[in-house]
């Protein structure tokens, strides 16, 4: 693995470059992209390239790893600190769809990853999953989810329906020539309904700790 950039100016330099080769990938594919691509589209030598990345391969690994902390980054800041889990999940899912829209290359790349780092793949995943996972154990001590949901088994299902309904309304509707597609305020609102449905305790089905502090 190559070293990390030790100025501001090869930190820039390194940011470009994965900046290039996520949209590079995005619109080719891992097999028909080549370094002279993206060192072309980037405006650097090859050699500046290799000072950062040893190999295509490398510098794709890194690309997943750019968007799993941009997108994290982006649900973490929409939902920290929201009055009770079904606001947080509600700021969250909007984040998400938001960056989708932003950055459609989210999908392409994930989808290629299944096949080229599959790893790495499972790493973004389990990233994602991580801190939702005790975002839900939390909800759970204070009642906001039945003792009977498993957290993280939640927190998968969750996952998978912000991944598939951003594919049906974000990503599909752009390669439509939609344009910069974003989430239809109804799709967004049913979906949000199926989640406080899903999320919400019948009474009765708080959590037991509740349970004990009232």
């Amino acid at each position: 693995m190559s070293a990390l950039p030790r100025t501001e100016r090869g930190g820039r330099t390194r940011a470009k470059i994965l900046e290039v080769a996520t949209a590079v990938f995005a619109e080719r594919g891992y097999h028909d992209a080549s370094i002279v691509k993206i060192t072309e589209a980037a405006g650097v030598g090859q050699g500046t390239f290799y000072l950062y990345f040893a190999s295509k391969q490398e510098v794709f690994e890194e690309v997943v790893r750019d968007l799993n902390s941009r997108v994290r980054r982006a649900m973490f800041e929409a939902s920290n600190g929201q009055a009770g889990r079904l606001a947080a999940e509600r700021e969250g899912f909007r984040a998400y769809f938001r960056f989708t829209a932003d950055n459609p290359a989210l999908y392409r790349i994930m989808r290629q990853a299944e096949f080229v780092a599959p790893h790495v793949l499972r790493e973004h995943y389990e990233r994602i999953a991580a801190g939702y996972v005790a975002g839900l154990q939390d909800a759970q001590q204070h009642g906001e989810l039945a003792e009977s949901i498993e957290p993280e088994v939640a927190a998968w299902a969750l996952m998978g329906i912000g991944e598939l309904v951003g594919l049906r309304w974000v990503l599909w509707e752009h390669e439509n020539g939609n344009g910069h597609a974003t989430m239809p305020p109804h799709v967004f609102e049913s979906t949000m309904r199926l989640i406080e449905r899903a999320l919400t305790p019948l009474p009765g089905e708080g959590s037991t700790t509740e349970g004990r502090s009232s």
